[in-house]
Parts: structure tokens; C-alpha cells; sequence
């Protein structure tokens, strides 16, 4: 797809007018509750669904078909990610009416550095087609390792914060208590960082290490660095509310790194097959329906294995309580 300058600009400034507006919106510091969270919920994947309509109108089938297999990737994904946060926002205690703040500033750090990922990324692809080989392995790898995760019985309960954040909170400081929305305050005469500010970095930052592996997927999806950048930005800029939205049922997906395996092996396998096929090699590509028809598929297949498994289970501890409530009784009597 050729994108001019004029329509990087505008698409730039048309999102950032919408963060701006999120912004506005969201700026009270509040506890969001599921009704509010759904409504943007919806009004982000609408935007979504608008932009990539708009691609198809302007553009043709072919980018807006690469934009929505993009988005609905780079979204599922996204929603792994979400584990993580839950994890640092008990890390460092933060108030619920703060959370909403925290958010939105660390998806903006978040999308910054992703927008340098993947200015990288697609200025490899463009000196070196053989790096497809390399993003097509590592997404295969990537696969695995989340399948064998997804098998063992150890649940990771704690978020370890990363070298950065440390070196961070040793050369500024740290207020031992969260201010408001202050991100510095001044402590004995030196100005130091707030509980408020570490967490902004570190949602921001530890995104960079889930952009590892969404970044080379979505390049498997797409090489359009217009359409990998404006699909990275609409599943990131709804992150925040489906936070809240499904913030308590994350543990009922319990089948969710299978799905994610699965779509992050096939693509791998995708980019490979694209790399054989620059080489001159005869090999079958995927096309971009059939792409988009898998990633949707494992998704739905996955979200009800894991509303059925978590259904079972519920069901066996409720036996197992009666169980043990009928045996206390039998003591007793």
C-alpha cells in the first residue's frame, strides 16, 4: 500500500486527537466500572473496525484485510499482556482510582517504543529479506516455550521488576507513599519519583518485552509498516478499559496460551514459508483470508475450551467443599 507523508501525518495527529480525547475524558482519577469500561471497550474496536473498513474504501482488500488479521492478532496478544499488569499493579499496591491513570500513560510509553520497534523492524525487512527466516524461527520458538508455560503447574504470582526500573529508582529515589497523580514531589530538599511514576514505567517497559514477539508476528501478517503501525496502535489504545472489562475473568482463560501458541507457530510458519518463497524457492504462501480465518478460529475454539474447563472445575470444588461440609457434619453429630 503506498502511504504518502501527508497521510502519516494525518493519521498521527487523528490518533493522537483520540488519546487526547481519552485523555480528557479519563483524567479524574476514578475507579472505572464494567459499564464504562464496555462502552469504550466498544467505541475502540469500532474505530478499529471503521479504519479498517476505511482501508478497504480507499484503499483495497488486500490492506484491510492485513489490518483486521493485524488488529485481531496484535488484540489477542495484547490480552496476554494484561496478566502481567494485574501482577504489577499488586506489585506496587496501586489505588484503584489511580489504575485508570497508570494505564493510560504506560500504553503511551508503550506505543512510543513499539513505533520505534517497529520503524527497526520494517527498515531490516527492507535491506535484509532473509531476517524473515529469523522472526519466522523465533516465533516458532516463542510457540513452544508458551506451550511448555502453559503445561507446567507453577503460576508465576509476582512481577520482578527489570534492570531499568531498578537503575531507575537508585539514581532518583522513591516517595515511600503514592501523592495523587504527582509523578515527582520534593522530599528533604531533593525531588524524587512517586510509587505513581515506577508504575508508568513499568507497564510501559515491560510491553517492550511482549513487542518481541508481536512485532515479528504481525511482519508475518504484513510488511506494510503504515498498516503494522495503525493496527499496533488501535489493540494497544483499548487496552486500558479491557483491562477493567475483563480484569476478573483473565483466570477463566485458562486455555488462552494454547490459542496464542497455536496462532504465534502458525505465523511463524507463514514467515518461513514467505522467506523460502523470496528465495526463489516453489513453496505455497498462506493468503491473508485464510490467516485471518485461523486467528479467529483458535480465539473462539480456545475462549470456549476455557469457559467449559473452568465451568468443570468450578463444578468439582463445589463437590469437594459439599464433600468436606458433609464429612465436619458427620463429626459432629
Amino acid at each position: 500500500m503506498d502511504v504518502s507523508v501527508t497521510l502519516w501525518v494525518l493519521t498521527i495527529l487523528g490518533l493522537g486527537a483520540l488519546i487526547a480525547i481519552d485523555f480528557f475524558i479519563g483524567r479524574k482519577p476514578h475507579e472505572v466500572s464494567t459499564k464504562e469500561a464496555g462502552i469504550w471497550t466498544g467505541v475502540w474496536i469500532a474505530l478499529a473496525a471503521l479504519f479498517g473498513l476505511g482501508l478497504l474504501v480507499f484503499g483495497d482488500s488486500k490492506a484491510s484485510g492485513e489490518f483486521f488479521a493485524g488488529f485481531i492478532t496484535e488484540k489477542s496478544l495484547s490480552v496476554d499482556n494484561l496478566f502481567v499488569f494485574v501482577l504489577i499493579m499488586a506489585k506496587f499496591s496501586v489505588p484503584s482510582h489511580l489504575q485508570q491513570r497508570v494505564l493510560l500513560v504506560g500504553v503511551l510509553i508503550a506505543l512510543v517504543l513499539r513505533a520505534i520497534f517497529i520503524a527497526a523492524g520494517a527498515a531490516i525487512i527492507a535491506s535484509f529479506s532473509w531476517v524473515f527466516y529469523l522472526f519466522g524461527a523465533f516465533l516458532i520458538y516463542t510457540a513452544w516455550k508458551l506451550i511448555q508455560e502453559a503445561r507446567s503447574d507453577e503460576e508465576e504470582d509476582d512481577f520482578e521488576e527489570n534492570r531499568l526500573l531498578k537503575s531507575i529508582e537508585k539514581k532518583f529515589g522513591v516517595a515511600d507513599r503514592y501523592h495523587g497523580t504527582k509523578l515527582f514531589i520534593r522530599d528533604n530538599g531533593k525531588r524524587v519519583l512517586t510509587p505513581l511514576m515506577i508504575v508508568m514505567l513499568a507497564i510501559g517497559t515491560t510491553d517492550v518485552l511482549f513487542a518481541l514477539d508481536s512485532i515479528p508476528a504481525i511482519f508475518g501478517l504484513t510488511q506494510d509498516p503504515y498498516i503494522v503501525f495503525t493496527a499496533n496502535a488501535f489493540a494497544l489504545m483499548g487496552l486500558r478499559q479491557l483491562y477493567f472489562l475483563i480484569g476478573g475473568l483473565l483466570k477463566k482463560l485458562v486455555h488462552l496460551s494454547y490459542g496464542l501458541s497455536v496462532i504465534l507457530g502458525f505465523i511463524g510458519v507463514k514467515l518461513v514459508l514467505h522467506a523460502l518463497h523470496e528465495s526463489g524457492v516453489h513453496v505455497p504462501e498462506i493468503s491473508i483470508p485464510f490467516s485471518l480465518a485461523v486467528i479467529c478460529g483458535v480465539l473462539i475454539v480456545t475462549t470456549i475450551t476455557s469457559l467449559i474447563a473452568t465451568k468443570r472445575e468450578t463444578g468439582r470444588e463445589a463437590e469437594r467443599a459439599a464433600v468436606a461440609e458433609a464429612g465436619r457434619e458427620g463429626v459432629e453429630a
